[in-house]
């Protein structure tokens, strides 16, 4: 093994964080680490990265390996039992330099995650075999959702000075990436613990102003009721801000959006949906959306399956409930599982027919695809698309979409 390897799981932001945590490995000559960076959003995320540690202990017996991320931060009692595991450091340790050259025989060092009041930006020069490139600019979060334990891996809302992102993507863009997809927990939460109080959409106009070589932003999960008037205008006049949108849905129910504790009502991912729409007609939407979650009657699962159909949702992120000890909804009357997978087979099915509904519309178009890998690519919705011969990646090249195979877009290069 010549450098450190990180294998991680989860959300974009633990795959930024993955390449810093690398980054502060090699620089502390830990040449033979494994890092793993779990997930805990469901149980089954943490049951995966278990496996996969006790795999990756039996293939490489020599190797220190180190664990970290949210299922830790939740849960170190619980990693700490593993004997595969040198060395387990909860989510603010995982970012701190320090943390790479501590003795040995500190082998726990996870810490308090509510008692962290600032994100610290960390400069990553690029990211391991991709052309599109993830940047913090936001960790933690405020609300407390009945389903959700991230808040207690995250610990609250706190957002990186506009400073720090704009010195990163310069110095990605420098190294040749064509992406940068901001990301966090909570994002349209960002700047209200930064002086001014600065809002995602003025952070993102600021950005685009200073950074004119950029050639593409893109912006992670959002929450419908928290877009602030400055975004919609960056999504009505700038062609740098990619046309596609995913959505923290989560129900399309208002009982199960109540139960839930969201912020949003059905009608209120309808407006924004029809609003956004109007303002860039091309638009497209994903979600992310719990099936079966407690309580749920079959009369509320259609209301949510009706709506991927009304808001025509195509990039759908699909999870059958899954129970966190310790969250109100745990305590709720659970749906049975085989139930709440039935209900999530129907919702990626929906999400499916929707998906080749505007795949196919597309078949004709002429298409910006950024190459992220020989002649594969993505287009500005997001669309993944095969092109006709290999080419640079980070590349973004103008295609003419001759068909569709296999949910990707076939595409010739012109000119």
């Amino acid at each position: 093994m010549t450098e450190p390897r990180v294998v991680t799981f989860g959300c974009r932001l633990n795959t930024y964080e993955s390449e810093v945590m690398r980054d502060h490995a090699k620089n502390a000559g830990l040449d033979d680490a494994i890092i793993i960076n779990t997930c805990a959003v469901t149980t089954e995320a943490e049951r995966q990265a278990r496996q996969s540690i006790r795999r990756l202990r039996r293939e490489n017996p020599d190797a220190k390996i180190f664990v970290t991320g949210c299922a830790v931060q939740v849960n170190p009692e619980k990693f700490a039992k593993m004997t595969e595991i040198d060395r387990i450091f909860g989510n603010d340790a995982k970012m701190k330099a320090e943390t790479f050259l501590m003795p040995e025989h500190e082998r726990v060092v996870v810490n308090d995650i509510m008692s962290v009041e600032e994100t610290a930006s960390h400069l990553v020069s690029g990211f391991e075999g991709r052309a599109r490139a993830f940047v913090q600019v936001q960790n933690g979060c405020d609300h407390r959702c009945t389903f959700c334990i991230i808040p207690y891996g995250r610990g609250n809302s706190r957002s990186v000075p506009m400073g720090e992102i704009v010195s990163q993507v310069r110095e990605l863009v420098a190294n040749g990436y064509g992406e940068v997809v901001l990301t966090g927990v909570d994002i349209t939460s960002y700047g209200h613990d930064l002086p001014g109080k600065p809002t995602l959409g003025q952070m993102s106009r600021r950005l685009l102003a200073q950074v004119p070589e950029l050639p593409r932003l893109r912006i992670s999960s959002i929450d419908p009721v928290e877009v602030d008037e400055d975004l919609f205008r960056l999504i009505e006049t700038e062609p740098r801000l990619m046309p596609h949108m995913h959505i923290s849905l989560q129900a399309g129910d208002d009982m199960v959006l109540k139960r839930m504790k969201r912020r949003h009502l059905r009608q209120d991912v309808v407006d924004f949906c029809k609003k956004v729409r109007e303002l860039r007609s091309d638009v497209t939407f994903g979600a992310d959306i719990i099936a079966g979650f407690p309580t749920e009657t079959d009369e509320m699962a259609d209301n949510t399956l009706r709506l991927v159909d009304e808001c025509g949702l195509i990039y759908l992120h699909v999870f059958p409930y899954s129970a966190r000890p310790g969250t109100p909804a745990a305590r709720m009357p659970q749906v049975p599982k085989d139930l709440r997978k039935e209900r999530a087979s129907a919702l990626r099915d929906a999400g499916d027919i929707q998906l080749n509904k505007f795949l196919q519309s597309r078949i004709g178009m002429i298409e910006n695809v950024l190459v992220e890998k020989e002649n594969t690519g993505h287009t500005e919705h997001f669309a993944p698309v095969l092109l006709d011969r290999v080419i640079e990646p980070g590349s973004i090249a103008k295609a003419k979409v001759t068909g569709l195979e296999d949910g990707k877009l076939i595409a010739e290069l012109v000119g």
